[in-house]
């Protein structure tokens, strides 16, 4: 079963762009991870990515940086990652993508890793580190045990690779709309349309757009585009502002994402 593909399909009938809503896994602890995770599903996500925390986190910003960092320190390793996802297949069947650095598959050993992740529940991989020239080991072994691919276009990715980039994909293309590392910006890059426009005459896969999206009225200009938004930051945040009260993570979240779900839809 194809999960992420029957996700954006829904979003599609339904004439409004897919929610993806990231979240570090075990940030700022396993339980209130999970709690954070259910809250999101609850108030209607379509796919959860799921960072998979690492101590050297290159793409990301300051925000996603301390949540790998509260997760390491809370204790989360690869193990505990894959326990993660299967207390949330306890009461879901929402796509999950966990969003990771090559490293962390790599040293695990690829074939091995891919495997663990699909038997825990995870439906695709993105590696962010990863180009699709050096990924044919993790296109295998996803191929292998029925995980999609999940690659990325940049604002500086120029249109010739476009086809290779889309041919190395399976489930969909994630478009980073700012260069430089993910975190909330106060407007919407101004590029996005022709972008996703651009992508989409090179695959038919749907396309995602996030970095610097945190606002719901940035959701709905997205949306009018894309296949797909993300909102990794804005929704880490909520973690952050509330360490010192774990239990008004959830709760706050659950606010937080309705609000954003709720531009989803196209006027």
């Amino acid at each position: 079963m194809d999960r992420i593909a029957q996700a954006f399909a829904r979003a599609r009938a339904e004439n409004r762009a897919a929610f993806v809503a990231y979240l570090c896994a075990g940030d700022p602890d396993f339980d209130a991870s999970l709690a954070a995770c259910r809250a999101l599903i609850d108030n209607g996500i379509d796919i959860l990515e799921l960072g998979v925390p690492f101590s050297d986190p290159l793409a990301d910003g300051l925000t996603n940086q301390l949540a790998a960092q509260r997760a390491l320190e809370g204790g989360m390793t690869a193990a505990r990652v894959f326990e993660l996802v299967r207390r949330i297949r306890e009461f879901s069947q929402v796509p999950i993508v966990f969003y990771t650095y090559y490293n962390l598959v790599f040293s695990n050993g690829v074939e091995a890793y891919v495997a663990a992740a699909q038997a825990a529940g995870v439906d695709g991989i993105l590696t962010l580190d990863l180009p699709p020239e050096e990924a044919a080991d993790i296109q295998a072994a996803c191929a292998k045990h029925g995980l999609k691919t999940v690659f990325i276009v940049a604002p500086t990715t120029p249109e010739s690779r476009l086809d290779r980039i889309g041919a190395a994909a399976t489930g969909f293309i994630y478009y980073v709309s700012r260069e430089g590392v993910t975190g909330v910006r106060d407007s919407v890059a101004a590029n996005v349309p022709q972008a996703v426009a651009a992508i989409k005459r090179h695959t038919s896969l749907p396309v995602v757009v996030g970095f610097g999206i945190g606002k719901r009225e940035h959701v709905t200009e997205v949306a009018a585009h894309a296949d797909g938004v993300v909102v990794g930051s804005a929704l880490v945040n909520v973690i952050r502002d509330n360490l010192a009260d774990r239990a008004r993570i959830a709760p706050l979240l659950a606010i937080k994402a309705a609000d954003l779900v709720a531009g989803t839809r196209r006027r």
